[in-house]
């Protein structure tokens, strides 16, 4: 386990640029594999073997296990102890992470595969935001993802501390004696980190036995599809307080007060508000502030109708916002350069740009089907209520 948390507060301080032994303060963090090795950072993947299998990799550490899960979808509570004779996939993920969405269709893919095969996964959700911490939306989450394995609550951070994990996605690979063997941080590596799974197969089963190795296709579209990395010039951009960067409103910041906000000409990655807005250390919210984990501020506070909008200036294939809404819904409406989105509107847009907020999650707005290029996009909301808490690209 040492050696996982050196690789993890390394990874970690290198790969954002913060200073060394950063990771014991600040947030746990979303990683891209080809950041951390563009840094020369270990991911834990080893390289893929052509046409031979991979042998089984040396042990890491004792697993910690699940204490401390504050609930359980899918499953009643388990003990690692319990799945003594299997080998085990802890998959670390929390539902509004683009990477962990990306990376989600080969876990889901390997517990289907090698079920009867002696695979047990276990997806360990550690929430980035409060609102992740409802377990009405983890659970709507899950059913949306299809992901029927056992999934444990982590709104506590326990098993997160535990395996001395800080980023998502993360992968923890088990074997069949309760001993940690393989890790893979961030999205990369999943044809690698399954012939990890079947070598621990092999070294579980009985001489002369093997793992399947028929493989049903993985489903990578959608959010699933990979990201562009040829073409990604974007980083991820927060817009609560305790993390915003890169906002180029010319009225500063105010902190969990309403104010309006202005937006004029933006560089590339920058961002701004129109409208009146508060923002809190999570989010910016349309209109007044309000508690709870849901948005349900009122239309009097900002102005008729609660209108507002947020541009951002990006360079990526595909642009999410990760978004709350009121009670009954948001509607809103976006431009891409001025213009209707057409055939480059996202998942969550049809082709005129219009929308609606309806529940807590990532909503992907933009993929651009042609030559990736320097985009504005505007997002005008025509409800008031909205919290919008960080853009991701892919």
């Amino acid at each position: 386990m040492e050696t996982l948390a050196l690789i993890a507060v390394g990874a970690c301080a290198l790969a954002l640029g913060l200073a060394a032994g950063a990771c014991a303060v600040a947030p746990p963090r979303r990683l891209f594999a080809a950041v951390a090795m563009a840094a020369g950072l270990s991911t834990g993947v080893p390289a893929v073997a052509q046409g031979r299998p991979v042998a089984a990799p040396p042990v890491e550490g004792v697993a910690p296990g699940f204490a401390g899960a504050t609930g359980w979808l899918n499953s009643p509570p388990l003990a690692l102890e319990a799945l003594r004779g299997k080998v085990v996939v802890v998959s670390f993920w929390t539902y509004s992470c683009i990477n962990c969405l990306r990376t989600l269709p080969h876990v889901r893919a390997w517990a289907q595969r090698y079920a009867g095969q002696g695979l047990v996964v276990v997806g360990v959700h550690s929430p980035e935001f409060a609102f992740e911490k409802d377990p009405a939306n983890v659970t709507r989450a899950a059913k949306d993802l299809k992901l029927d394995y056992p999934i444990a609550l982590d709104d506590g951070y326990r098993i997160w501390r535990a395996y001395r994990n800080r980023f998502w996605p993360a992968i923890y690979l088990v074997d069949a004696q309760g001993r940690l063997r393989h890790h893979q941080f961030g999205e990369d590596g999943a044809d690698a980190t399954e012939q990890v799974i079947q070598a621990l197969l092999r070294e579980a089963m009985p001489s002369g036995t093997a793992p399947s190795a028929a493989r049903a296709g993985t489903d990578l579209s959608g959010v699933g599809m990979p990201a562009d990395l040829d073409n990604l010039r974007s980083p991820e951009s927060y817009l609560g307080y305790a993390q915003a960067n890169a906002m180029a409103s010319p009225e500063p910041l105010l902190r969990d007060q309403p104010r309006r906000y202005s937006a004029g000409r933006l560089g590339l990655n920058e961002w701004a508000l129109s409208g009146i807005w508060t923002v809190g250390p999570e989010f910016a919210q349309l209109g007044g502030m309000t508690t709870g984990t849901d948005a349900s501020g009122p239309a009097g506070v900002g102005g008729p109708g609660g209108a507002g909008a947020i541009a951002i200036r990006f360079h990526a294939r595909d642009l999410h916002l990760v978004m709350a809404g009121p009670p009954d819904g948001a509607r809103f409406v976006l431009t891409i350069d001025g213009q209707p989105p057409g055939e480059e509107h996202g998942l969550d847009v049809d082709a005129q740009g219009r929308g609606r907020v309806n529940a807590s999650r990532l909503y992907q707005l933009v993929r651009q089907r042609g030559a990736v290029r320097d985009r504005r996009l505007e997002i005008r909301f025509l409800d008031p209520g909205v919290r919008a808490y960080a853009f991701t690209f892919g």
